[in-house]
């Protein structure tokens, strides 16, 4: 399989990926979690597990994800608060019909919500 290598600060090394992955969402996305009760908004992908062994190993072994799946990093809202989550491809759902999320990091990064989708602003794509 062709291979490439992305640096990830959260790893603080670089990591090897597959240079096409198949992500299920795209950047603007509103999911929610397969499991617990929070949904989010996609703000980044990696195409595979890409955060630090520390917190992989966290994850009960029962419940880990496999690392060669895309990751997705969320703005994150539950019922009383609202964070940054990194969740495995296997873990999300499509929540378009939930309508927006309310993450006070959204209008940084984000310029409007329509039709269940928000649109990144200028300048921070790449």
């Amino acid at each position: 399989m062709n291979r490439a290598s992305f640096f990830s600060p959260q790893a603080g090394r670089l990591i090897e990926a597959p240079r096409k992955a198949r992500a299920r969402f795209a950047i603007g996305d509103i999911v929610r979690h397969r499991h617990h009760d929070f949904r989010g908004v996609v703000f980044d992908i990696d195409p595979v597990f890409a955060n630090s062994e520390e917190w992989y190993e966290a994850i009960p072994a029962d419940i880990r994800p496999r690392r060669e799946q895309p990751f997705y990093h969320l703005l994150a809202e539950s019922e009383d608060t609202s964070y940054v989550a990194y969740v495995s491809q296997q873990n999300l759902l499509d929540d378009a019909e939930g309508g927006p999320v309310d993450h006070p990091s959204i209008a940084q990064i984000f310029e409007d919500y329509t039709g269940g989708h928000y649109r990144m602003r200028r300048g921070m794509t790449h």
